[in-house]
């Protein structure tokens, strides 16, 4: 496997928990976006999500990317532009 189809792998791996975290939050997310309190309000789903995609994680790409950070901006955050948050 080449070192782009791994990075393609993780990152893949990091939206798709990322995915589901939004799925079964979706309520909490919204609320929390309203009140700005994203991180702490689903901190431990967050954190159970970051913990499974490193133990997946190629070991050559440990430290070196941040596919799960961006997977939750992107995934998440930013498509939930339309609530009204002081973020945005």
């Amino acid at each position: 496997m080449t070192q782009s189809d791994v990075e393609r792998k993780a990152l893949r791996f990091a939206r798709a928990i990322v995915s589901d975290i939004g799925l079964y939050n979706a309520d909490k997310i919204i609320e929390s976006l309203k009140s700005d309190t994203f991180f702490e309000v689903l901190g431990a789903e967050l954190e159970e999500g970051r913990q499974l995609y490193e133990s997946r994680l190629d070991p050559e790409l440990k430290g070196h990317t941040f596919f799960y950070e961006h997977a939750i901006v992107d995934v998440v955050i930013k498509s939930q532009g339309k609530v009204d948050s002081f973020i945005w």
